[in-house]
């Protein structure tokens, strides 16, 4: 996810779509004891994944299919020989690389950023609008996408010109993950596949959720999106997604502690009675404010636990929201820049 475009439809389109989303699964056990994962100042989420990993052997689609989108509406399928598939998350083209279609993709939206697809021309403007007529361009066989990406119109544009396009649910949830590999795969023909993948990604976030270590304390951790440049400054709470993450390793999304839901404007009231131990930010976003000073120069920041401690981690755009193939692999990264980033 990428910044400056609060007064477009990816800025509107973004916050309505991460505001939805629900929280995935249940949060970890609690933890007791002592820990330091507050106080230990500035971490940055590393080992995050910058390629897909396509099951194995690649599929061959299995034609025609008639599916039912996340609109309701009953799509044919009958050549993936060009797939586009689009989203403000780069999800979409994640789980399709991953069932190792990739190579039959002609075109990526500003969030899909992994090795494998940065080549591919771009089909997204002024960050995540959707070109008709670069999408047109391309002349895909079917394109797959949800309602976190738009405008609306240029969607209908593309169907009205005979692509099947079929929409995706997008919720972003953990248990979510796996569903919407379920989707894709079988609009797409490769139903096999698809229960390949989703079973790897279960194993891995069942795995993954046990990244904390034991004995540690839970911190109390709030997500904040922010962008500078467009003067935009959320904090999430519960649906929001980042809620998910953060409970999957065993910490307290503090903006669910003090009831917010979806994500709501940052305010200085706010954040100091959350309270947080860790503030979890996007990379890009800390840099549009200035990186960890002024960040702290926000209201309420300097205020909190984590502010006192200079305790702000920051994490890929392209990784930590996705709800992609990769979801284990970011809450394993995430676990240890929170827990292990600190001395015992």
């Amino acid at each position: 996810m990428t910044g400056g475009r609060a007064l477009r439809w990816g800025a509107a389109a973004l916050v309505l779509a991460l505001g939805a989303a629900g929280c995935g699964g249940q949060p970890g056990a609690a933890r007791t004891g002592t820990s330091a994962a507050g106080t230990c100042g500035p971490a940055t989420v590393t080992g995050l994944p910058t390629d897909v990993s396509p099951v194995t052997p690649a599929p061959s689609p299995k034609l025609p299919v008639t599916v039912t989108g996340a609109d309701g509406k009953k799509v044919t399928v009958t050549d993936t020989s060009r797939i586009l598939a689009l989203n403000m998350y780069g999800s979409l083209a994640e789980i399709v690389f991953s069932l190792g279609l990739g190579d039959r993709v002609v075109g990526r939206d500003a969030s899909t950023t992994f090795t494998s697809a940065a080549d591919l021309p771009l089909v997204t403007t002024h960050g995540h609008d959707l070109s008709a007529e670069a999408i047109l361009g391309l002349d895909p066989t079917v394109v797959l996408a949800d309602a976190s990406i738009g405008p609306p119109e240029a969607l209908t544009q593309i169907a009205a010109a005979g692509i099947p396009v079929v929409m995706i649910d997008d919720e972003q949830t953990l248990p979510a993950v796996t569903e919407h590999i379920a989707d894709v795969a079988a609009a797409l023909g490769v139903r096999e596949a698809g229960a390949k993948l989703a079973a790897r990604v279960t194993d891995g976030i069942a795995a993954a959720r046990r990244s904390a270590p034991e004995g540690a304390a839970a911190p109390s951790i709030a997500f904040l999106y922010v962008r500078g440049t467009a003067g935009v400054y959320l904090v999430g709470g519960d649906g929001a997604g980042s809620d998910a993450l953060i409970e999957a390793i065993g910490a307290r999304d503090a903006g669910t502690e003090i009831g917010l839901k979806g994500f709501r404007p940052l305010t200085s009231e706010g954040l100091i009675n959350a309270a947080p131990d860790v503030i979890l930010v996007m990379t890009s976003g800390l840099a549009s404010v200035g990186g960890v000073d002024g960040l702290l120069k926000l209201p309420g920041v300097a205020q909190t636990p984590a502010g006192e401690h200079r305790r702000i981690v920051d994490a890929a755009d392209g990784s930590l929201l996705t709800f992609g193939a990769h979801t284990a692999e970011t809450i394993t990264a995430l676990a240890h820049a929170i827990y292990e980033t600190c001395p015992k």
